[in-house]
């Protein structure tokens, strides 16, 4: 009876509210669902066989809860009623069947915000689910966010990049595994029974990588004595514009994906290839969206000027000195670039000082994809063990190798008798270590990277967790 006038009070008093996380039920589930994952395993089930773990009372009360909020919260997003039914279905299923591995593919199917894309649009997702970059297990979590689709973003994907399964999207509120480095929603990280023949959408964090690179570029611009452009510099003050750059990179960058000579599978789902394949995989989609933001910019749209710098800065500041060196492919991405610009002559480093030749950066940028789709269209008629020399050969060409790499020895150094997926395992964890410039840089920057765990919009991070 309590909680049933504790609803009702609080449905009184959100009767004008118009931001889920404004709602006097937002917090009720944020705490219930950070109740719930704290006592998850790494597959998403609770054991309460482990003295450890309260009682199952304790956490069906707190499902109890978050089903509870979830109704509550609906009525604001009816464009989502009938993935909320669903979610609440799931919810208590899990809870009846005692908390085994979670299943949420009704749900997951359920949940189509892809199909009726509107600028500003609200959407609360509840799944158990691991957070690339963030947190590994399937927790459940919370996340309110917003769709960032403009009119001229609308209408280039209408009459030029086709992508109907992509979402930009804005953190409002999220639980514990989104305030980490995580700045994609993707529903291949849900945990369901059996995966869907094809899923329906997939969404990027658009504010949190452009507060992200705000930050960091900033800061490499002041330690490299940078001389920027006014342009540039007004670009790195202005949250909104950098998030309409980040959107529209995003939208090609996936698109990119599945198109051009593709001697393979794009995505190389279940497929195990030197992790320098995919980092070549990645710049390609990157610098692609690069090379149609020069012609979008020739048109005049200024998002394509600010795509090239958003490019340029991201991959060759952030991206070579973020995370680990194990099998760090966008990283290795990221020193491709700086290196290939180097050699070129459109990047400097003199007298303790970054210089970059603005007017030739973006026909010299051009020139390192062409090499990259070269490489993917001869790869069309090589065998997979061929193909991934070839690779080696171009990246070894800008970047040095581990001087122990056994691949570096050449094909007479392997047991050409294995089968390729073998081979992968002679490959260094660190096969092109960092040169001495990027180790100079990683530890200046480091202490800003690690600060930027959880940021959002608001320039601080965690902030849109309250």
């Amino acid at each position: 009876m309590t909680e049933i006038l504790v609803r009702e009070e609080r449905e009184a008093s959100a009767s004008t509210v118009e931001r889920v996380i404004d709602h006097p039920a937002w917090p009720v589930l944020r705490a219930a669902v950070e109740e719930i994952r704290s006592r998850q395993s790494k597959d998403g089930s609770i054991d309460f066989t482990d003295g450890n773990t309260p009682g199952r009372s304790a956490v069906e009360a707190a499902v109890g809860r978050a089903a509870g909020a979830v109704e509550e919260l609906s009525p604001l997003l009816p464009h989502d009623a009938e993935y909320h039914r669903a979610l609440v279905t799931d919810l208590r299923r899990w809870a009846d069947g005692g908390f085994g591995v979670p299943d949420f593919l009704d749900s997951l199917l359920a949940f189509r915000p892809a199909e009726d894309r509107a600028d500003g649009r609200q959407h609360l997702v509840v799944f158990p689910m691991y957070t690339q970059n963030g947190n590994p297990d399937r927790n459940l979590e919370a996340v309110v966010f917003r769709v960032v689709w403009p009119d001229w973003l609308a209408a280039l994907e209408r009459e030029r990049f086709d992508n109907p399964l992509f979402l930009g999207i804005t953190f409002e509120g999220f639980t514990s595994g989104y305030d980490t480095n995580s700045a994609v929603l993707f529903p291949e990280t849900v945990a369901v029974r059996e995966v869907p023949d094809r899923f329906s959408w997939g969404a990027i964090f658009c504010d949190r990588e452009a507060a992200r690179f705000r930050t960091v570029t900033e800061a490499a611009v002041g330690i490299l004595g940078l001389d920027v452009p006014e342009d540039i510099r007004a670009m790195l003050t202005d949250q909104d514009r950098c998030q309409q750059a980040f959107v529209l990179w995003d939208m090609i960058h996936d698109r990119a994906h599945s198109h051009g000579d593709l001697p393979f599978d794009p995505f190389m789902i279940k497929q195990r290839q030197p992790f320098w394949m995919y980092g070549l995989e990645e710049l390609r989609c990157d610098l692609t969206a690069f090379r149609e933001a020069v012609r979008l910019a020739e048109e005049g749209l200024p998002q394509g000027r600010d795509v090239q710098y958003a490019v340029i800065f991201d991959r060759m500041f952030r991206f070579p000195v973020t995370g680990d060196r194990v099998k760090n492919y966008d990283g290795l991405g990221g020193q491709l670039l700086f290196a290939y610009l180097h050699r070129h002559d459109v990047v400097r480093w003199t007298d303790n000082t970054l210089h970059i030749d603005w007017d030739r950066a973006p026909q010299v940028t051009q020139q390192l994809l062409g090499e990259i789709e070269k490489l993917y269209r001869d790869g069309i008629d090589r065998p997979k063990l061929v193909h991934w020399f070839a690779a080696y050969e171009l990246v070894s060409a800008y970047l040095a190798p581990h001087p122990g790499s056994v691949w570096n020895k050449g094909p007479d150094a392997l047991d050409l008798s294995l089968p390729p997926r073998k081979l992968v395992d002679e490959v260094l964890p660190d096969e092109f270590p960092l040169s001495m410039f990027y180790e100079a840089l990683a530890k200046k920057l480091r202490g800003v990277i690690a600060s930027t765990k959880g940021i959002t919009a608001a320039g601080t991070p965690g902030t849109a967790a309250a």
